[in-house]
């Protein structure tokens, strides 16, 4: 668990390196209002996921793979949702918003999938 809080608070610092790069260049637009409050909500989600299916794959090994199988699932109807959401509040350039959102929810996507088969790794050595 350990290595897992380490690599995530290391993952989210890079993952918010380059918007706070593009904010202190000048090139706010660039990034679509409210772009951090969009970001907590994928950091808080990722968060709160990996670790469920972590405590899952401790429990049991296919448990752990249903719980992912279903917070994949969960996730992506979410993240839609909000997406949804926020594109009926905001009159946004579509461009920009894809860039933005994307950009949040591959990268904390890849980092659950990287983490969750890492840790599946580390309990097939032992």
């Amino acid at each position: 668990m350990k290595r897992f809080f380490i690599a995530f608070g290391l993952a989210t610092i890079i993952i918010a390196l380059p918007p706070v790069l593009i904010t202190y260049s000048g090139k706010n637009d660039w990034l679509i209002p409210g772009f951090w409050l969009i970001f907590q909500f994928f950091s808080s989600l990722t968060f709160l996921i990996s670790l469920g299916v972590i405590w899952a794959q401790q429990k049991s090994g296919t448990l752990g793979g249903q719980v992912f199988l279903g917070a994949t699932t969960f996730k992506l109807l979410l993240c839609m949702t909000v997406a949804l959401i926020y594109l009926h509040k905001y009159k946004v350039n579509d461009v920009v918003f894809v860039l933005n959102y994307f950009y949040l929810y591959f990268l904390y996507t890849a980092f659950e999938i990287y983490s969750l088969l890492s840790n599946l790794r580390v309990q097939n050595t032992k």
